[in-house]
């Protein structure tokens, strides 16, 4: 069971990731030309898509259903970015390095949750890489973006390590700020290194026809 502690702990960092998600979100919006209720679509639905889908699967109570805060959060993230968005476009590195955090926030919560709805290792490290993605993926989807499962880029690779780490740690059986720190920094530093130096994995290469 998540101590307490950790509990809190877990929705500050989902609050915050829905913040950061939402941003990306909105941004979408703003290339596309949307209406505000568009940037609210879009902010709502990466905000909050990850989650949903990780609790969904995992048979719990979805969060912004018990707690419709989140919902609010993306709401007001999205409508600041519609008046805000020329001067949040020109700081779009800024906004990228957010979501980098944002995402190593939700994998680390994520990937607790599941475990704390003691299912295996494996299943805890996709429910880690879900919650992570899966708003960003919809938001590719309907803003017609190129999705981020399709680009070569180190971001879902990044949610990866991140949540296998936080489950080889939490195995050790030390306290849950140790699996929590080690998931976190994980997921940071590899998505900031792939920002950085522009690293991505090598793409298949179809053998050339005999």
């Amino acid at each position: 069971m998540i101590p307490v502690e950790f509990q809190n702990l877990i929705a500050f960092l989902d609050i915050f990731a829905a913040v950061s998600f939402a941003a990306t979100g909105a941004l979408v919006a703003s290339r596309k030309g949307l209406d505000i209720l568009g940037f609210m679509w879009l902010g709502v639905l990466t905000g909050v898509g990850g989650g949903t889908v990780r609790d969904l699967v995992l048979d719990a109570p979805v969060f912004w259903v018990v707690n419709s805060q989140y919902l609010t959060i993306c709401l007001i993230t999205a409508s600041i970015v519609y008046f805000a968005a020329p001067r949040i476009e020109s700081r779009y590195t800024l906004v990228l390095w957010f979501d980098a955090l944002g995402l190593a926030f939700v994998t680390v919560a994520g990937t607790a949750k599941a475990l704390d709805y003691e299912v295996g290792a494996l299943v805890a490290i996709i429910m880690g890489v879900t919650t992570a993605s899966v708003g960003g993926i919809i938001r590719d989807l309907i803003g017609h973006e190129p999705s981020i499962v399709l680009k070569q880029e180190i971001y879902v690779t990044a949610a990866a390590l991140g949540a296998s780490t936080y489950v080889l740690v939490e195995g050790w059986n030390l306290d849950w700020l140790h699996p929590a720190l080690a998931g976190f920094f994980v997921t940071f530093i590899v998505r900031a290194l792939a920002m950085t130096f522009n690293w991505s994995l090598p793409g298949y290469q179809r053998p050339a026809s005999k």
